[in-house]
């Protein structure tokens, strides 16, 4: 069964078997994950997290989920990563997703966005067929907004019409920094009734000097000492550092993606306008360090969340400098 982001939200409460969630949206994976969470903490479900490194983690994810603590009466399983089960895996999984409503634990398999080939392997039909699949994706103007006014009913928010269409013209189309600025937005002016763009622009475009969307523009052209100045102004002027992350791994993942796929720049999500730039940071690139990248993403997020004791600012620091094609450290 395929669903959106909105449906899905309506289905958390009732959640079986196994989920997948697939996109390049934070904002939507963030959420949904919350909602699960909450959902797993108000019903006492034990969660137990994975992070997938190679094929054979699987088994140590079918085994949790075939087994019990003392404790526990129903499992949450929450696997992360872009590695797909292989046959022997893919066997335990469709008997696991055959037990149907038999089996009360739930498996959720967060993944980057997937290309057309990846959802037409035997995993994903496997679970299309007896499983959800979750595209985490908002492609079109309608489905922004209505993502965002469900934001905005949270925060107590509403906006005009007109001030919907600057909103997002003002994030281009990201939908983490738009949910930002609903809160700043909602904390400066939390009198009004009805936030227009006037309010929109006295408390967003006066705000910074430099957005994120500056930075990443930096770090494709190879400008080391600017990016890194862009970063130290996001960072004491209060941005979140999950949307700088978001900007950083969005950039390495669009890399590597197009070092994968040349001829695809468009179908990847390069914007037409900005596929030179992409090609010619490529050019500047060492295909080798592209197998570090996505260690030092993982590292990136769980520094952000207080797992383990090294220093977020300094590991997208060095993201930075490796988009740019620089290290700032020999090894």
């Amino acid at each position: 069964m395929k669903l959106d982001y909105l449906q899905a939200l309506k289905r958390i409460d009732s959640a079986r078997g196994a989920w997948v969630l697939h996109g390049q949206e934070p904002l939507l994976e963030q959420n949904l994950l919350d909602a699960f969470r909450k959902h797993w903490q108000a019903q006492g479900i034990e969660r137990q997290r994975y992070d997938l490194s190679n094929v054979t983690d699987w088994k140590t994810v079918f085994s949790a989920l075939n087994s019990l603590s003392l404790f526990a009466t129903q499992l949450a399983i929450e696997v992360h990563g872009n590695i797909k089960p292989d046959a022997s895996a893919l066997k335990q999984l469709e008997n696991y997703l055959l037990q149907g409503d038999s089996n009360e634990n739930i498996l959720v398999i967060v993944m980057p966005k997937q290309d057309s080939a990846s959802l037409k392997t035997k995993f994903f039909q496997a679970i299309d067929a007896n499983g959800t699949v979750v595209a985490l994706s908002a492609n079109y103007p309608k489905d922004r907004q209505q993502i965002l006014a469900v934001e905005a009913e949270k925060l107590g928010l509403k906006l005009a019409k007109d001030a919907w269409v600057w909103l997002e013209q003002h994030h281009e189309h990201n939908l983490l920094a738009a949910k930002n600025s609903l809160m700043r937005v909602g904390d400066t002016f939390a009198e009004l009734d009805v936030i227009g763009i006037d309010q929109l622009q006295a408390c967003l475009q006066d705000q910074s000097r430099y957005s994120s969307f500056d930075l990443s523009d930096a770090m494709l052209q190879g400008n080391l000492p600017q990016a890194i100045k862009i970063f130290q102004y996001l960072i004491a002027s209060g941005e979140p550092m999950t949307l700088i992350l978001w900007s950083v791994s969005k950039e390495m993942r669009l890399l590597m993606q197009l070092f994968e796929q040349p001829q695809n720049a468009l179908q990847i999500g390069i914007w037409k306008t900005k596929v030179a730039l992409y090609q010619q940071a490529l050019r500047r690139l060492n295909p080798q360090d592209f197998l570090t990248w996505p260690d030092l993403l993982l590292r990136i997020d769980a520094a952000i969340k207080g797992l383990g004791h090294e220093n977020p600012e300094h590991l997208l620091q060095q993201a930075i400098a490796l988009v740019c094609g620089q290290r700032l450290f020999s090894s």
